[in-house]
């Protein structure tokens, strides 16, 4: 740490308190019970650069949200034995810091934790966030009934042993086996690597309902390219977040003899573990022992080098934070093309401001956020080859963050799909 020095009795003490904190059992429910969520100014430069040496120095502070904009708010989750401490450090940087969130628990607690069931004969439910096998049947249901338009395979399992199912998406009668001679451009999205971000897999699979269901008000986003959806990466987190741990971020593989999972967009063999990821096992940006040594980012390496030449458009769904960001995440320098890459995301920008008026932030990832090498979008670029690769970070749940309550789950994804739907458009228009 530069530049901003922590006093040694403060740092021993938030030490002590990290060292101290038992690792959650496979067996026990993690309690958030007197976690707080401050929201904290960043009124200057400095002030930015403060924050960022916090979140690099303090595994245990969760920061939610946290970008390079002056005049942006940061989102931090503080467990109860470092509120004091937390607080302390910002009161000596005169940076502005209020609670918005007094009690976690809570707000978790409050409508995410025993979600109905809902038939799926209906159409694909959007009153609840879907479990895995929920988004299985679902998919499979589609197959069924929608022959023509879609095939479901599977592109590898997780740690655990859960197929990870791919969509497939063609015009009618075009067929899967053609999809390796196709000259049509392929749009791959995939969402779920971090398991905590639960609107979007929501959002991924809303966007396969409209695609088939829906096929005859999307003719143009049909006819033109060949949509490939992987809904969900890392299905052994995302099932360990309802049942555990509602903030687990992390894969499911044992890291440790201690701790568990590997942050799966750390993990891509292209500028790997060189910044903005942990060593650590036990750190919520822990980059793995080795480059694709996670069965779920092997699956997406394997998909898009499948589709090497063909593959158009690379779409990572994450939450959150309104952001479209594009390469480099390694470094703030530009890679060659962004302008057109650039261009893309402004298309989607734009479209979702204009119809619900949210304001989107376009820009590299670095720039805007911070540097974080071992990503999807870096790696789909610079070694699948992919000239449009672009992560999207959707809304959240207001104060709530990664917690939007199914009453928004709606919102959300109909208003997301009119972003990737105005991109994909941009993206057919320069490729075919």
């Amino acid at each position: 740490m530069t530049g901003y020095p922590i006093g040694r009795k403060t740092l021993v003490t938030v030490l002590v308190a990290v060292i101290g904190c038992a690792v959650v059992s496979v067996t026990a429910t993690q309690s958030y019970r007197g976690y707080k969520l401050y929201s904290v100014l960043q009124n200057d430069q400095r002030q930015v650069d403060y924050l960022r040496e916090l979140q690099q120095s303090f595994d245990e502070w969760d920061f939610w949200k946290l970008d390079r904009l002056v005049g942006s708010e940061a989102r931090v989750l503080v467990p109860p034995a470092q509120i004091s401490t937390f607080q302390a450090l910002l009161d000596e940087q005169d940076m502005r810091h209020r609670e918005i969130i007094s009690d976690f628990a809570r707000v978790q607690n409050n409508h995410l934790f025993g979600s109905k069931r809902a038939s799926l004969s209906k159409g694909l439910p959007l009153d609840h966030y879907l479990r895995y096998d929920e988004m299985v049947n679902y998919i499979s249901n589609l197959e069924s009934k929608y022959s023509d338009l879609i095939t479901v395979s599977e592109i590898g399992k997780s740690y655990e042993g859960r197929p990870i199912p791919a969509v497939t998406i063609t015009a009618p009668h075009a067929s899967y086996r053609a999809l390796r001679n196709s000259s049509r451009p392929v749009v791959f999205v995939d969402a779920g690597i971090h398991a905590r971000e639960w609107a979007a897999p929501a959002t991924a699979m809303y966007l396969i309902s409209e695609l088939v269901e829906n096929a005859s008000k999307h003719k143009d986003l049909l006819s033109g390219l060949t949509w490939v959806i992987v809904p969900i990466v890392n299905p052994d987190g995302y099932e360990y977040s309802h049942e555990r741990e509602r903030l687990w971020r992390k894969t499911r593989r044992p890291a440790s003899n201690r701790c568990y999972g590997v942050d799966g967009n750390r993990n891509y063999d292209f500028h790997w573990s060189e910044v903005g990821a942990s060593s650590v096992p036990c750190a919520e940006t822990y980059h793995g022992e080795r480059s694709f040594s996670e069965p779920e980012t092997r699956a997406i390496r394997d998909e898009l080098l499948r589709l090497k030449g063909r593959c158009k458009f690379y779409l990572s769904l994450h939450t959150y934070g309104e952001y479209l960001l594009y390469p480099w995440g390694w470094t703030s320098d530009l890679p060659e093309g962004w302008e057109k890459i650039d261009d893309v995301a402004q298309a989607g920008a734009k479209a979702i401001h204009d119809a619900t008026g949210t304001s989107y932030t376009v820009g590299s990832s670095t720039n805007v956020l911070y540097a974080a090498a071992g990503g999807s979008d870096d790696y789909a670029f610079a070694v699948a080859d992919v000239p449009i690769s672009i992560t999207m970070e959707l809304p959240g749940g207001g104060s709530a963050g990664f917690n939007p309550p199914p009453t928004r789950i709606e919102e959300i994804v109909k208003e997301t799909f009119v972003g990737i739907r105005a991109m994909a458009l941009d993206v057919a228009k320069k490729y075919n």
